[in-house]
């Protein structure tokens, strides 16, 4: 265990994890304002630089230079250092909290941070904030990976992380929380809402103390903005307009990915170094005081430009905004589209100024400072809403850069209005667009859409818990391993969790007084944990981490379960098949009331449910060579039914009679040389008790008799059979002895099909053993061809009796039979040859039912009065 794995745990262990989502929220937002105030201040001192630069050299030299140069730089860190680090980063957030793999780490932050900071201080007509965002995302994804959490919590991390980089590039915090629910993770859960939250308001703190004002100057800010009755026409056309220019400027940014993909160089480096080069030239045909790309929003606040310069400003914005964001230069479209939608804003207002004034209108006080302000800073919001698709993000992130409520109405109808009119022309944000050219549909992968989502420990955890107290000696711990299947057993004290006892602890200190020191001193204290809440992702997680097989669930240090990884595969199964398994889920846990145990000597373990008295005999005798060879040990069990209303723990039995019929088992073990453990339980359903067993004893081989017939509708073998056929995870031989049961069964000549598959070899694989049971066997393999087939095929055949005579020392006949009906001529064969035993291998489903139309074993085995016996290989 590494140390990260070793402190997170003592962690885990001393607070609670609402205290270390606090602590990691904070940290978080910490960070993320500093990197968002770090490239916001090496921008703006770069950046001039460069301006100044151009004001003692040629600018139509210098700006196409500078901007040729920071972007192949730029190219290249992403080429050589992450690729992940293209463009403005949002797409690659939705993808991590998606679940898909993706690169978002330490790595990729400062990679993000130098090719933005490269970028826009060459004259990209970007925005910071995107990057800030993803910035924000990377460093708490490495965060998460210092110190090891789960999936889903990495998910809520990712998502604070975010919200911190918004919040801390627009100085709005409330904004940066709506903009993860809205557009990221729409989920509104407690802990996801709060760790947003905070990593905000930390984000957005930092940045304003160090970072200074927002995009929104202050000269705007002291505008009292403008709104009468009157306006609200003019804000839905304004909203209305830049909903489908929002339309436009969506598919304008594809169509440049597009055409630069399809005829611009391949690599970042020389595509975003061209882009570049563009921009400059571009700049420099422009006056000086518009020739900072970074700064234009500054030009569209200013009174001092003609609404025909405002129109140049706004045309050269938008057209290198596609060109550089359709090349995939680090750098976002959230400050281009405030900076364009307040630039139309500007233009609309001035045109609606210069129309009232020709048509003599009085629309209240057009052509003033607020009223222009008013429809610019709505401006900002409505293009944003249609550009983003989140109009509730974009009112909050202009009234929080302003701090004005009057602006409230006016930022609410132009951004709904452009986000309903860009929503009926093209549906969908740029984001989903972005994700669809890398053929990426998130709607399908979303983690709530899974069954399985909604799994917590306690769906999952087994509530009766074998439990050792702390004062336990070590003498009486392995005792107690030596008749248990379990390699691990939770430590408690009055009913709190104190630590792990496991077979590992127990050889760690060999030289320790056994009959005196006790568990406590020598278990795993603080062991890994789930609470009873916890989601499916938590447990997996858990347990893939550690490497452990099983996790104690705890409530308040009170332990109230444990989960296995049985217990995981078994409720994913029944999510996944829509069954909740209702038969097991009303009957009670069956009840132990005699058992028998002997050193587990074996490599294995065969279980052998006896009830006939006049069949157990044989069916031990069967088991018992097959564990001789197998190497196993032979687990038998006898099962008492009582009614559901009743419960097995409370029932009180007679066990003498079931006890007389387990001690049969016992016998076998040293004339075999075995070892045979037996036990008595009482319960609800013989197949469910049998499953229990199946699980807790760890069992490889269910041998079960079977009458041959089924009297229950729509079941093949029976309901016990059919649910152990369905269910069991183990290998499974069904064994129907003779009518006659006071004849002694006979196990001389073997008839066996080579049909079955994998289960045909696995049924040939027991032959060793079962060849015991007789004097001198012979065995007959049987191959079943149909009438229309032009010749028969020996190949299964042959391999067949090349595979039984390397396993057995017993003669093996072939037969080649030609038939329409596989059940007939196996009862024929066996009539004809007198055979005692007719072995069959068995489908995985329906045990030969969907081989051929009938139920093949039913037929033979209703037909034919010799031993039949089925082998269904293991599950999974």
């Amino acid at each position: 265990m590494s140390w990260q794995d070793d402190w997170f745990k003592r962690i885990q262990a001393t607070f609670r994890p609402t205290q270390i989502a606090v602590f990691e929220a904070c940290v978080i937002g910490l960070l993320s304002g500093l990197a968002a105030v770090f490239l916001k201040q090496s921008v703006g001192f770069w950046g001039g630089l460069r301006l100044n630069v151009a004001t003692q050299y040629p600018a139509w030299i210098v700006l196409p230079l500078i901007g040729a140069i920071g972007g192949g730089l730029s190219g290249l860190l992403i080429d050589q250092i992450s690729k992940e680090a293209a463009g403005s980063g949002i797409p690659e957030i939705k993808i991590a909290l998606a679940g898909l793999p993706t690169r978002l780490n330490l790595r990729l932050a400062i990679a993000k941070i130098l090719s933005t900071l490269l970028n826009l201080s060459s004259g990209f007509p970007l925005g910071r904030q995107g990057p800030t965002v993803q910035i924000g995302a990377a460093i708490a994804a490495q965060f998460s990976r210092w110190f090891p959490t789960s999936p889903e919590h990495r998910r809520q991390l990712i998502a604070a992380g975010a919200a911190a980089g918004l919040a801390a590039g627009f100085n709005a915090p409330i904004a940066g929380v709506l903009f993860v629910i809205e557009e990221l993770l729409q989920d509104v859960s407690g802990m996801t809402l709060g760790t947003a939250i905070l990593a905000s308001f930390v984000g957005a703190v930092v940045s304003r103390f160090l970072g200074g004002e927002s995009i929104v100057t202050q000269g705007l800010m002291q505008i009292q903005p403008e709104f009468h009755l009157v306006h609200i026409p003019l804000f839905l056309l304004l909203g209305a307009l830049l909903g489908v220019l929002g339309v436009f400027f969506v598919k304008g940014i594809l169509l440049s990915r597009r055409l630069q993909q399809r005829w611009m160089p391949n690599s970042f480096t020389k595509k975003i170094a061209i882009v570049g080069a563009f921009a400059g030239i571009m700049a420099a045909l422009l006056p000086a005081a518009l020739r900072d790309s970074a700064s234009l929003h500054e030009v569209s606040h200013t009174s001092g430009f003609t609404g025909t310069l405002l129109a140049l400003v706004f045309g050269v914005k938008l057209i290198l905004t596609l060109f550089a964001a359709g090349s995939g230069a680090p750098g976002g479209i959230f400050a281009p589209s405030l900076v364009l939608g307040s630039t139309f804003g500007y233009l609309f207002a001035y045109g609606v100024a210069t129309l009232a004034g020709l048509t003599h209108l009085d629309i209240g006080m057009t052509g003033t400072a607020s009223f222009t302000s008013t429809f610019a800073l709505t401006g900002m919001a409505a293009f944003f809403s249609a550009v983003t698709r989140g109009p509730v993000t974009a009112i909050i992130i202009v009234f929080e850069m302003t701090g004005d409520f009057d602006l409230v109405l006016p930022l609410m109808i132009g951004s709904v209005t452009a986000y309903w009119v860009g929503e009926s022309l093209h549906s969908g944000s740029i984001y989903q667009y972005l994700l669809q050219e890398r053929g990426i549909q998130l709607q399908t992968i979303a983690p709530s859409d899974s069954k399985l989502a909604n799994l917590t420990a306690a769906d999952l955890m087994q509530r009766q818990v074998e439990s050792l107290a702390s004062d336990t000696t070590v003498e009486k711990a392995k005792a107690l391993f030596l008749s248990s299947h379990h390699r691990g057993f939770p430590v408690v004290t009055e009913g709190e969790l104190i630590g792990i006892l496991t077979q590992s602890d127990l050889t760690r200190n060999p030289l320790l007084d056994a009959t005196t020191t006790t568990i406590a001193e020598i278990m795993t204290a603080k062991p890994v944990t789930v609470r009873p809440y916890d989601a499916l992702s938590q447990v997996l997680y858990l347990l893939n981490r550690y490497q452990i097989s099983r996790l104690p669930v705890v409530d308040h240090h009170k332990l109230v379960g444990i989960i296995t990884r049985a217990d995981i595969i078994r409720a994913e199964s029944e999510q996944l098949t829509g069954s909740e398994n209702a038969d097991r889920e009303q009957f009670e846990p069956s009840y132990l009331v005699y058992q028998t145990r002997e050193p587990e000597i074996g490599v294995g373990r065969l279980l052998v449910p006896i009830a006939n008295p006049a069949t157990a005999g044989t069916l031990l005798k069967i088991a018992a060579t097959i564990a001789q060879k197998q190497h196993y040990e032979i687990e038998c069990v006898h099962i008492l039914l009582i009614p559901t209303h009743l419960s097995p723990a409370e029932t009180w039995i007679n066990p003498s009679a079931s006890r007389a019929l387990v001690d049969q088992a016992a016998q076998l073990s040293q004339r075999y040389e075995i070892a045979v453990h037996t036990q008595v339980r009482v319960g609800h359903s013989i197949a469910n008790t049998v499953l229990e067993i199946i699980q807790e004893r760890l069992i490889d081989l269910l041998v079960m008799g079977w009458s041959g017939t089924s009297s229950t509708p729509g079941f093949v073998f029976g309901n016990v059979v059919d649910t152990l056929v369905q269910q069991a995870n183990c290998r499974i031989m069904l064994v129907k002895l003779p009518v006659a049961a006071l004849a002694p069964a006979s196990f001389e000549r073997w008839l066996m099909p080579t049909a079955g598959g994998p289960n045909s070899r696995q049924a040939m694989r027991l032959l060793p053993g079962l060849m015991q049971l007789g004097q001198a066997p012979t065995i007959y393999l049987c191959n079943i061809a149909r009438p229309n087939q032009a010749e028969l095929s020996s190949d299964a055949l042959k391999s067949a009796i090349t595979m039984v005579q390397e396993r057995v020392d017993a003669p093996v006949q072939s037969l080649h039979v030609c038939s329409p009906t596989i059940a007939q001529a196996i009862v024929d064969l066996a009539m004809h040859h007198q055979c005692d035993v007719v072995m069959l291998g068995a489908t995985r489903t329906g045990m030969l039912q969907q081989a051929i139309k009938g139920n093949i074993p039913q037929e033979i085995a209703r037909r034919c009065d010799c031993t039949v016996i089925i082998v269904r290989e293991a599950m999974g």
